[in-house]
């Protein structure tokens, strides 16, 4: 037995188990947004933290990092049972073909997992839906919780994305706007940015990226 789950919010730069493979690629007709609550990590349920869960958007993908759990009944299920615990706020498993850097046409491992959420405020209670991103801001930039503090999260996915070579322009948005918030400079800079988007169309092979140099350290 293997399984395979991808990432695409902190398990891009923390898996926190045990895998076997870890690939660097994308998924077909999805977009991060903030919209999901989180109230016992980087939250708390009088000031939940805003993290990302997937939405469905045909023709766009998501990139991040697939992980394979091998060696046997025992392994695979301690994992996803650590893996269900700490994404307790998704209420879905949804099944995806997964695309390798090189080549995005043919799938590299079909039937991944991927924590998803409803994105209903009646039946999924931790959904919050979208705001002004002036408003995401202010509550990303305000709230903390057990595990740290919300901004660091943003900021903390903003370099895993940057360091794999595919940052997200919606991100980098958010990211800044609640730096603004926060009244400091910050991200990636401009010199080293590179030129151009690197979201891809779902039918179209993507970009050769030249390696980056190492981006700025982060508040942690």
């Amino acid at each position: 037995m293997v399984f395979w789950v991808f990432g695409y919010g902190s398990l891009v730069w923390n898996p926190g188990f045990e895998v076997d493979e870890k690939v660097i690629g994308l998924i077909k007709d999805y977009r991060r947004v903030f919209d999901l609550a989180c109230i016992d990590h980087r939250g708390t349920p009088e000031h939940p933290a805003r993290t990302c869960t997937l939405e469905e958007y045909k023709g766009d993908v998501c990139w991040g990092a697939a992980y394979c759990v091998r060696g046997g009944p025992e392994k695979e299920k301690a994992a996803m049972a650590y893996l269900e615990r700490r994404e307790c706020e998704y209420d879905h498993k949804t099944l995806v073909d997964f695309y390798k850097e090189d080549d995005s046409e043919k799938p590299y491992v079909t039937g991944v997992i991927v924590f998803t959420s409803t994105p209903c405020k009646i039946s999924n209670k931790y959904y919050l839906g979208p705001a002004p991103l002036e408003d995401m801001a202010r509550q990303i930039a305000t709230a903390h919780g057990p595990c740290g503090n919300n901004r660091d999260y943003l900021f903390l996915l903003e370099k895993a994305l940057f360091d794999i070579g595919h940052e997200d322009d919606s991100i980098i948005e958010l990211a800044n706007e609640v730096r603004k918030v926060l009244g400091i400079a910050g991200g990636v800079p401009k010199e080293k940015k590179l030129s151009g988007s690197t979201h891809v169309k779902a039918n179209m092979s993507p970009l050769k990226l030249r390696p980056l140099p190492e981006a700025i350290s982060l508040d942690s």
